[in-house]
């Protein structure tokens, strides 16, 4: 079992940052992928970033240039770095890891991004 908490969500202005933390516990050997997803009201969840463990990175268009994902596999975290956010950036993040083709799923945090 994986369990996951994020961190660093809140309130912000359009043009701020935020990084977002995802803390992992429990059995981390065998980690493919971790990433991170977004669901805002009355859409679909969507994914934002994924890192595999070698360290390639693959994100959504619509945030190439401004966010960046990372992990530290001695602290078994992973990051999401956001930068020049968006009103259309507000959702609940959640972090995801994919270990032996389970997946496991945080809580989520809110970003809300005013304009």
């Amino acid at each position: 079992q994986v369990q996951l908490v994020e961190s660093g969500g809140g309130l912000v202005q359009a043009g701020g940052s935020l990084r977002l933390s995802c803390a992992a516990s429990g059995s981390m050997f065998s980690i493919n992928t971790g990433g991170w997803y977004r669901q805002a009201a009355g859409k679909h969840r969507e994914m934002v970033a994924s890192i595999r463990w070698d360290g390639t990175t693959n994100y959504l268009d619509s945030v190439k240039g401004r966010f960046t994902i990372s992990r530290d596999i001695a602290k078994n975290m992973v990051y999401l770095q956001m930068n020049s956010l968006k009103p259309e950036d507000t959702a609940i993040y959640y972090c995801n890891l994919d270990r032996l083709g389970m997946d496991y799923w945080g809580k989520g945090t809110l970003v809300s991004v005013s304009s």
